[in-house]
Formats: structure tokens, sequence, C-alpha cells
């Protein structure tokens, strides 16, 4: 296996308070076999946990815990360090610390040195399962995610305090491939890649509507990540709340005829087409002029109809693009998309188990991917790090495909 590359790279690792600050030690001499220089910036609760001088031993360079350091100040070295760095990795983080960056605080170095830099900034939290789950940490995990931050993980599993979940710290070597891997080569640099995101919307009358349940956040994470992989990324969305990835063209729609008009559009021009859309099955035969009323205590009856196959259509055009599709599914996963990929012709497909525990709405997922004669399983992931692999995979099989 290759070892990750983070070669000359200049790192700078925050390190917050908790039980797994002891995995930082390990992670700081992963870091350097890669390749990279770093420097490290303990909170004061880290400190309370493995000492500066550990860190100083391991990274072969002072190591940093307060704005109150006359020596360092004197010349302003937190700004220095802000702009030594090439990238900040903070691991692990706490739930004070995630709140504290969430909302701009500058109270301790670390903080202050997040503020003040404009290198790129991963996050690999570590918590109690609630302290994860928690309204306000998933606030504050959208609002860094929405400025930009990378957050690398949190893995599932046991934890100190007896317990299983997700908020357990991903492993050092984790780390740095994820790390490695954002900064890694660009397969599709020169090709045009063209993504669906997002649910469709049909509308039943001017107030009601019918529509799948999907966030967008995996079609959003996929044109994310193949822009990153150097494609120029046209993504169609549909009604979703999210914003626009760096460095890509965006074009809203809201019900799955808007979308099949605008991807027939843009298809042709592009290399890869990723459906990662919860496009409608089926919409109302006739949309009401007025607002629906209720009548005594009867039901509503409505009269659908099929909407167009946007997946099938493009593959099925004379000069088509790589074609990846999603699968999801509540049950027998394999079969069901296997079979979707066969009948709609599909170079690729992207299958996933859905229902009130997996899948829709969530910040992970895990996908099985299948193609005509082969499958490989990619493990439960945050959206965006399972995004990256996907994109990986797609580069490595439209080559193989126009080779």
């Amino acid at each position: 296996m290759n070892r990750p590359s983070l070669a000359g790279m200049r790192v700078l690792l925050g390190v917050s308070g908790g039980i797994a600050a002891y995995k930082a030690c390990e992670l700081v001499r992963r870091l350097r076999d890669a390749g990279a220089d770093v420097r490290v910036v303990l909170t004061e609760n880290a400190a309370r946990f493995v000492t500066p001088l550990t860190f100083q031993a391991l990274s072969g360079q002072p190591v940093r815990s307060g704005l109150w350091d006359d020596s360092a100040e004197a010349s302003m070295g937190h700004l220095e360090l802000a702009h030594w760095a090439q990238h900040v990795l903070i691991a692990p983080a706490s739930a004070d610390l995630i709140a504290r960056l969430a909302h701009g605080l500058a109270d301790d170095l670390l903080a202050t040195l997040c503020l003040a830099s404009t290198a790129p900034l991963s996050i690999a939290p570590a918590m109690n399962v609630r302290m994860w789950a928690h309204a306000a940490t998933q606030a504050n995990v959208a609002t860094l995610r929405q400025r930009g931050a990378t957050f690398l993980g949190p893995a599932d599993g046991p934890m100190a305090e007896n317990e299983s979940g997700p908020g357990r710290l991903l492993e050092p070597h984790q780390i740095v491939a994820e790390l490695a891997a954002l900064q890694g080569p660009r397969p599709l640099a020169g090709k045009r890649v063209l993504v669906s995101a997002g649910p469709t919307f049909e509308d039943i009358d001017p107030v009601r509507f019918i529509g799948n349940r999907s966030s967008g956040r995996m079609g959003f994470a996929v044109a994310e990540a193949a822009a990153q992989a150097g494609a120029e990324v046209t993504l169609v969305a549909g009604p979703v709340s999210l914003a626009t990835p760096a460095g890509v063209a965006r074009v809203d729609v809201r019900s799955a005829r808007q979308m099949r008009e605008a991807v027939l559009a843009q298809a042709p021009r592009h290399d890869v087409f990723v459906s990662a859309a919860a496009v409608g099955d089926f919409r109302p035969e006739a949309v009401a002029p007025q607002k629906l009323k209720k009548s005594g205590g009867g039901g509503l009856e409505l009269a659908l109809v099929q909407n167009p196959d946007i997946l099938a259509e493009v593959a099925a055009l004379p000069q088509r693009p790589f074609v990846v599709g999603f699968a999801a599914e509540t049950e027998n996963v394999e079969d069901y998309a296997r079979a979707k990929l066969e009948r709609k012709k599909l170079d690729l497909i992207a299958a996933n188990r859905v229902g009130a525990d997996c899948g829709f709405e969530r910040d992970d997922n895990a996908l099985l991917l299948l193609w005509p004669g082969g499958r490989e399983e990619l493990a439960q992931a945050d959206k965006r790090a399972l995004a990256r692999a996907l994109v990986a995979r797609i580069a490595e099989r439209s080559a193989q495909a126009r080779a």
C-alpha cells in the first residue's frame, strides 16, 4: 500500500482537551512520517492530558499553549504561526472548541490562530455520542462546513465511558490519509462533470407539494469533490438550503421536469454525469389553481402520473457521458441496485440503504459501488470524505472506459 504523502506541507496541529488527546501523539509521528513539518498548539485543557514536552519531543519544535507567552508574543508569535501554516488540523476537536470556532471567538491561542489563518481548516471531532448528536453541536458543525471547514470523522465505535456510537476520534493513520487525500492529485483535471442533487417538489396546489426526503448533502459533496479533483463542475440543484461549493456553477430547479430540462441541456457537453438527486417518480396529473379546501371528514384523492426518467434518458444519448446513478433502497440493496444498473445501462451505481436511521438527512453515509462485473464497498464516513472516495473511483472507471 502506498504511504500517504504530505511532503513539505506545514501543518499546524491544534489539540483540544479530552481523553483522545493521547492519540495526537501518534498523529504527530505519522504526520512527520508522511513528510509534514508539524507545529503543535495545545489548549489549556489538552495540556492536562498530555504535556507540551511530549509534543515537543515528537515534533522537534517548540509547543505553544497560551497567548500570554512573553518570549513568543514579543514578535506577535501567534500571527507568525497563522501565516506559517499551510493547513490547520485540529485533532481531537472537543464540542467546546467546535462551538467557539463556530462563533468566531478568540479566547485562547488555538481559536485565535484559526481566526487569523487563511489556511484550509480540517477538524477531527472527539466527544461523547450524545454531545456529538446534540442539536447545538450539529448546528455548529454545519456552520463551520458552510465556511469551508472539512470534518474528518468522527468514527463510530467504543468510547472511554463504556459507551459506543459516533463521536470517536478517527485513528491517526486515517486522519493522515484523509489529509493527504485533500492535497492529492487532480484526476479529473480538464474534464467536465455534471451533478444533480437534492429532491424535486411536485406541486399539488399553490400551497402543497409532494417530494422526496433528500437534503442534497451527498450531491453537493460530490460536486465539491469533483471540483477539488480538477473538474469543471455544473450542479443542477433541487430546492435545498445549501451553499454552492467553491468553483462550482449552479443551476436551481424545483420540479422533475425542470431538472430534466436542465440536465439534458448540459449533459452532451460533459464527460461525466452523476445523478445524485432524489427525483420524484410521480407528480399530480393536474395542479389545482387555488388552495384545496378540506370538506367534511372525507379524504382527498390525487391522480398521479409518472415523471420522466432523467437518468435513463442521459444513458441513452447518442453521445453520452460516463453515467453514474444512485440507488436508495430500504431492502435488498444490492439486488435492486444491480438490476437498475443493468436496466438503465449505467456505467456505475452507488447504492445505499435508507430508512429512519440511515441515508437521508444525515451528515454520514455508506455506499456500495457496482459496475458491470465488479463491486466495492465504501464504509460509513462523513459524506464529504465519502464523496472524495467516490469521485476517485469515478475518475478511475471513466478513464478505463475511455481507454
